[in-house]
Formats: C-alpha cells, sequence, structure tokens
C-alpha cells in the first residue's frame, strides 16, 4: 500500500523544543519505519526534517513550508522556544498555519493517486476534519489526549459521522462523551515499542520510580506520601512546570519534599539507556494518575524492563496493566478530576494530608506497595512482549489499513 502517515503537530520540528521526549512523534517514526519493512510505501509528512530519526531510509519525508515561522523570528531576533514562552498567541495562529498547510498537501497528493490512504496522527487542528471529505482517499484520525480536552470537536462530530476515528485504548474512547453513531470508531491499536531496545532487569534495587510530567493530575503528592509513610526511597524522574502561568505544584506540594535521600528528583531523563537504568533498577513504577490516562506508555516502557506498574484505576490504567500480573491496580476513591483539581489548588500541602479521601487513597496505594514484590518480573516482560511490542502495534495499523482501503 502506499500510505501517507501525517504528523501535523508543530513540536515534530525539532528546532522547537530539542530536549523534550515527544512520544507521539516517537511512535510515528516507530510505525512508519515498521511498516515500510513490511514492504508498504510510506511517506512521513511532517513540519521540520525527522529523516535523521529514522531507522528505514525508504520511507520519504515531506515537510512543511515555514516561511511564515522564520519571517516572524527573524522579525523578531528571537527563537522558537522563545517565541513559544513569549508570545504563545502568534505561536499557535503560526502552528495551525503550518498544520493546515501539510494536512491540505497530503488530502492533495492522494487525489492525484500518490496514496492509498492518509493516516492524520496527532491532530490538534479542525479543518482536517471538515476538509477530509474532499479527500478522496479513506482517512484516519486518531488524537492522543483524551478527547474531553478537545470540547471545539463537540460541534463538528455529529456532523461528520463518517470520520474514520481509531482508539489508543477503550478508555480514551469514554472521553468523548459521545454515543457511537456520532464517532465512527474503526479501530482500537495499543502503542508498542521495540522489544530488543529493552533488556530484562531480574533483580531490582530498594526503590520507587514515579517517571512522567511533574503535574497535579499525575498525582506525584500520592506517590510522595506513600512512600514516606513506608519509609521507601521514591526516585523522581520528568519535567515540571515552575514559572509556567500560575501553576504552583511543584513549588507547593513537590519541591519542599524532596530531601535529596528518601525523596530523590533525577531530572527529565531522555537518553533511552539513562531511561531503561531508573525504570529497571525500581522495585515498581508508581502511576497514581488521577486523569483519565489515554494510555500511558511509560508503563509498557517499564513492563519491557520487567518492573511492574502500580497505579489507581483511572483511566487506561486497568486496561494496560493486568493486575496481579503486571502490576497492581489500586482503587481510586473519586473519578472527579475537577474536584480533585479543585480541591488540591484550593488546599496547601499540610491541609490536604489531613483530607480524609486523601488519606484513604494513599493508604490503598501503601497496601499495594507492600505487595508488589509478589509480582513476577520475568511475567511483566512476557506480558509486555505478547501485548506490547512493537510488531504488534504495526501489523495492527497494517489490518486496520487494508481493511478501510
Amino acid at each position: 500500500m502506499k500510505i501517507a502517515l501525517v504528523v501535523p503537530h508543530i513540536f515534530m520540528h525539532q528546532q522547537i523544543l530539542p530536549d523534550v521526549i515527544f512520544s507521539p512523534g516517537e511512535l510515528a517514526l516507530s510505525l512508519a519505519s515498521g511498516l515500510s519493512e513490511l514492504g508498504h510505501q510510506v511517506t512521513l509528512f511532517t513540519p521540520g526534517s525527522v529523516e535523521e530519526l529514522l531507522q528505514d531510509s525508504k520511507v520519504k519525508n515531506i515537510t512543511a513550508d515555514l516561511t511564515l515561522f522564520e519571517e516572524e523570528l527573524a522579525a523578531r531576533g528571537d527563537t522558537y522556544l522563545n517565541l513559544l514562552k513569549k508570545h504563545p498567541l502568534t505561536f499557535i495562529t503560526l502552528a495551525r498555519q503550518v498544520q493546515s498547510e501539510l494536512i491540505a498537501q497530503a488530502y492533495a497528493l492522494a487525489n492525484q493517486g500518490e496514496f492509498d490512504l492518509v493516516h492524520v496522527w496527532c491532530n490538534e487542528e479542525e479543518q482536517a476534519l471538515v476538509n477530509a471529505r474532499f479527500c478522496q482517499k479513506p482517512v484516519v484520525f486518531n488524537h492522543h489526549e483524551p478527547f474531553n480536552f478537545l470540547t471545539k470537536y463537540r460541534a463538528i462530530f455529529p456532523k461528520y459521522p463518517h470520520l474514520n476515528w481509531l482508539s489508543f485504548s477503550y478508555a480514551q474512547r469514554q472521553t468523548f462523551g459521545l454515543p457511537p453513531p456520532q464517532v465512527n470508531w474503526v479501530g482500537n491499536i495499543y502503542h508498542g515499542l521495540p522489544a530488543d531496545k529493552y533488556k530484562l532487569q531480574k533483580t531490582p534495587q530498594d526503590y520507587l520510580l514515579y517517571m512522567g510530567r511533574i503535574i497535579q493530575p499525575k498525582g506525584v503528592h500520592y506517590a510522595i506520601a506513600a512512600a514516606k509513610k513506608l519509609g521507601i526511597k521514591l526516585k523522581i524522574a520528568g519535567k515540571h512546570y515552575a514559572g509556567h502561568s500560575k501553576d504552583k505544584y511543584w513549588q507547593e506540594f513537590i519541591e519542599p519534599e524532596i530531601d535529596g535521600n528518601q525523596i530523590k528528583y533525577v531530572g527529565f531523563v531522555k537518553d533511552v539507556e539513562d531511561k531503561q537504568k531508573l525504570l529497571g533498577g525500581a522495585k515498581a513504577l508508581i502511576m497514581p494518575s488521577t486523569w483519565q490516562e489515554p494510555f500511558g506508555l511509560v508503563m509498557i516502557e517499564a513492563m519491557a524492563c520487567g518492573t511492574p506498574v502500580l497505579g489507581f484505576d483511572c483511566g487506561a490504567i486497568p486496561e494496560v496493566v493486568e493486575d496481579g500480573v503486571s502490576g497492581l491496580v489500586v482503587k481510586y476513591l473519586s473519578k472527579k478530576i475537577i474536584e480533585e483539581n479543585i480541591k488540591v489548588k484550593k488546599q496547601s500541602w499540610e491541609e490536604l494530608q489531613q483530607d480524609e479521601q486523601f488519606k484513604d487513597n494513599v493508604d490503598h496505594l501503601k497496601s499495594s506497595i507492600k505487595e508488589i514484590d509478589q509480582i513476577s518480573r520475568r511475567k511483566c516482560r512476557q506480558c509486555f512482549e505478547k501485548r506490547f511490542a512493537l510488531n504488534k502495534m504495526v501489523e495492527g495499523y497494517e489490518q486496520l489499513y487494508k481493511k478501510l482501503h
């Protein structure tokens, strides 16, 4: 098949956030190379060149026209990152222009017979949905966040029930808030990672690990509270957002608890070998998310290293983690993330620790942490290989494309 894989998100331009992991982009690169290895002709559309990141040189990379961006940067004498920080509205306006033009280019080439199918990956631009009706080839869409983040789509979906959508978890589908007749689900495909890049570590060290964005909905404060009550070490890896907008989560709830010994912040970890060392050495990866996690790629990274996952039963966590096999799923007392957000924002860390619901959730985590040694690390790895290896993901997309074509 001749496949157009369109990844229009501006973060696919390496110059914007070179030191940040953009997981949707990494997955798209793996998918493109995997499909090419199966004999398909793959063209990858991205804002900036990613040729040096592709594992298969047969994949063609078409990039966007960034003239408007470059003219704006030249006029201001600034960088992409500074434009994003200082003038976000200008940045977003230009980014949307780039996304729209890139998708339109893919549709036009498909109409000329260049492609059998167009897959718009990680789309945030509604024009791509509206204009899909003008593409004469099948078009399939996905998004990497909970769909309730995109309330602007609510007015579009009922008018375009023919659009093909795929999900990364069945939990992600629930966030749409629309009945199936208004959303045409054509598949559910779990993420996958290359099994040969991750090694099973049979004997862990004596610490828990949190790895991910350090934001309130990820529940890092729960991990800290549980670790302190048990007297077990916790390593925190990820990017925090101190100084961004009015977010005080890092300064008020996380940073004061870091002592460099029991609770240790190891910074943002991007290098694959460093990530594997941290993940493989942990007794467990702790995922106390209180939001509707659409998938959670770090969970299968941990499983690939043999590390069990311990997380609340929110979003896709119970779907990804086989309770008692690849980790433990912990009962979370409130599924209302809005109430949780308000509670944390209104209370101090000291006040929150006296909240009865908070204490009950921490106790649930504590009980599960005590049982984590019962989980076989070898079975965690086997679960990864069976459900989340890269070849499983690539084969899933190949079957979906053939069905749509």
